[in-house]
């Protein structure tokens, strides 16, 4: 069956899919591999914000106690700041700004998480805390303006309910977001702050708990804050994990939870943003290097910017590090690159997303029909993808009557067609297939930079009466971006393709002959 697609848009594509991105702590965004990938990365997607963990903690330098006199004394100083930040805004991205870890000069213990000991214990001392979150939020105003910084989201804490991420009970966190928010608003009035930044898997409570206390404390928030990943139990192996999967669906559902937990509270109509998002919530997990990876995210992206008003992929580049330095170039790693920015599959889908048009024609399970403005008309497809481990779907079928052109139009457009899947644009194969060496020469980076490009096609595509029927056939684990340009034919009237070889029998042009 044939599925007519409707010239007339039905809806706006949303933004949210690339409002924010994630990255490993932020002092990695001094070294110069970082800061490659995420040029990259902004040249061929362009996020707007990007969140990471660390502002605060030992890396970054900030918070500095001496003793002079007799008396303790603290410097706060913005040396490694000011050139994160710089980087950033020089790279057209901002700061989502995450409050934590505590510095060890501040901490109440000496509970920590990752392989670089971010600490994870409440300030011993409050009004110290509210100095030192004054003291970061002034500058950034004070250097970088604040009809900028306003702009830039200030979420407190990461997933406090998790004892990994907080030594202390939710009672304990909502006293450091009472502390900080009113900190920030001590700043300025008009700055965005919220949380509760949860990892999946808490109670409906846990969230209800938290709008009571800021309803009860008449606290600021200006958004609601969740994670969302669909990984089930660890199954450890050496430099690894393997985790079942839920459906993608499930991304979905716990995008849309927070609405819904918090319907009848005062924070019900507030921004609801997921500040991560992944499959595994595993750094060592090879499925986030595969194809099926692609295909699995990509209704994800199409669909999630109804339900959230942003959703940040964990993360955009493999130089990240909480489990320790990676010892292979395909270790798992949550980023869209590889170190030296080899472009996963899910990367292209990324970049596939970035070419779609605002006007959305049409959307189905396996389909996103855009237009631009200037009437080209972009169809982003993907293969079914089964995460319960089957065999992957081999020719899934779509056939599409597009609109192209005036109503009326005839002639011809131009179909250019990228893909990705098991067989094109799949480094991680190619990599295996080389016998995973852990450090390529470079010959072998050169293969699977090559690899990593996705299979690109053309052709000419009939229009009659303003429609284009085009028929794709997907392979395994499949993405594909198709973009149909209407043709303005510009062939000269002498031209035939019997004498290019200079071997046709057409005449020619009389007139040539009389002069």
């Amino acid at each position: 069956m044939r599925i007519a697609v409707p010239r007339q848009p039905t809806a706006r594509l949303s933004g949210a899919w690339r409002h924010c991105v994630g990255t490993g702590r932020l002092d990695l965004a001094l070294r110069r591999d970082y800061q490659d990938s995420l040029g990259l990365v902004q040249r061929e997607i362009g996020f707007r914000y990007i969140r990471g963990h660390g502002l605060l903690s030992d890396g970054m330098g900030v918070h500095r106690p001496y003793d002079w006199a007799g008396e303790r004394h603290v410097r706060h100083a913005f040396m490694y700041v000011d050139q994160v930040v710089d980087a950033y805004l020089g790279m057209g991205i901002a700061p989502f700004l995450e409050l934590g870890f505590m510095p060890s000069g501040l901490a109440s213990g000496d509970d920590t998480v990752f392989w670089w000991k971010g600490n994870i214990t409440p300030p011993r001392d409050e009004k110290e805390w509210a100095d030192l979150v004054r003291a970061v939020i002034g500058h950034l105003v004070d250097r970088y303006g604040i009809d900028q910084v306003r702009r830039w989201p200030i979420e407190v804490w990461n997933e406090p309910n998790l004892a990994a991420f907080w030594s202390a009970d939710q009672n304990a966190y909502h006293r450091l977001y009472e502390v900080t928010s009113l900190a920030v608003k001590e700043v300025d009035a008009g700055l965005q702050v919220g949380g509760p930044s949860l990892a999946p898997g808490y109670e409906d409570e846990w969230i209800q708990r938290f709008a009571e206390f800021v309803e009860a404390r008449d606290l600021p928030i200006d958004f609601v804050s969740r994670h969302a990943y669909t990984s089930g139990p660890v199954q450890p192996v050496p430099f690894g994990a393997h985790q079942t999967l839920m459906p993608a669906s499930a991304l979905l559902e716990q995008f849309g939870a927070p609405r819904r937990q918090l319907a009848g509270t005062e924070l019900a109509g507030l921004p609801v943003h997921i500040t991560e998002f992944n499959s595994s919530y595993r750094p060592d997990n090879p499925v986030h290097d595969t194809a099926f990876h692609a295909a699995y995210l990509a209704p994800v992206l199409v669909n999630g910017g109804d339900i959230a008003d942003s959703f940040s992929y964990w993360t955009f580049s493999d130089v990240f590090e909480e489990v320790g330095i990676p010892t292979a170039p395909f270790h798992g790693g949550f980023g869209l690159l590889t170190h030296r920015q080899i472009r996963k599959p899910t990367y292209h889908l990324y970049t596939f997303m970035a070419e779609m048009g605002e006007q959305i024609l049409a959307r189905g399970e396996d389909h996103l029909v855009t237009r631009h403005g200037d009437g080209r008309v972009t169809l982003l497809a993907w293969a079914p993808a089964d995460p319960a481990g089957g065999e992957p779907a081999d020719g899934h079928t779509l056939r599409l009557s597009l609109p192209v052109g005036a109503p009326e139009a005839r002639g011809s457009a131009f179909a250019r067609r990228r893909s990705v899947s098991e067989d094109a644009g799949n480094p991680w194969a190619a990599w295996c297939e080389m016998g995973r060496p852990l450090a390529p020469g470079d010959r072998q980076l050169d293969a699977l930079h090559e690899a990593a490009e996705p299979a690109r096609s053309h052709r000419s595509v009939p229009v009659a009466g303003g429609r284009a029927d085009v028929d794709l056939v997907l392979g395994r684990n499949e993405v594909t971006l198709l973009d149909l340009t209407p043709v303005v034919d510009e062939t000269p009237e002498w031209w035939s393709d019997n004498r290019l070889f200079g071997l046709g029998t057409d005449d020619i042009d009389a007139s040539a002959d009389r002069s």
